[in-house]
């Protein structure tokens, strides 16, 4: 898969995952295992990159005597959110149009 596609598809799931109610790193993580397959390694620079872009918030908070950072979607992450469904629709149009061509061939 394009690099380019899947940063922007890991990017989207991650807003996914604390659309309804904010999360924590390890949550996060395993919120989205059943779909796909993403590490602390990989979570982490997502969470920064979507903080620097204003896409969700962080805010520090105590649990079980240790500090756990919380993240928090922003309005400006719900339109990327409500944009790519948009554009997903167009993917999904290509995607039709791709495989159907395929078919006739064979």
């Amino acid at each position: 898969m394009d690099i380019q596609l899947k940063r922007g598809l890991l990017d989207i799931c991650v807003l996914a995952a604390i659309k309804n109610e904010p999360s924590y790193g390890y949550q996060i993580i395993k919120d989205i295992k059943p779909y796909l397959e993403i590490s602390e390694s990989t979570l982490y620079p997502i969470l920064r990159r979507l903080e620097t872009a204003e896409q969700l918030t962080v805010q520090t908070a105590e649990h079980n005597g240790r500090l756990r950072k919380y993240y928090y979607i922003t309005e400006c992450g719900k339109k990327r959110i409500e944009a790519f469904r948009q554009d997903w629709n167009e993917i999904l149009s290509i995607y039709q149009f791709i495989t159907r061509r395929g078919n006739e061939d064979e």
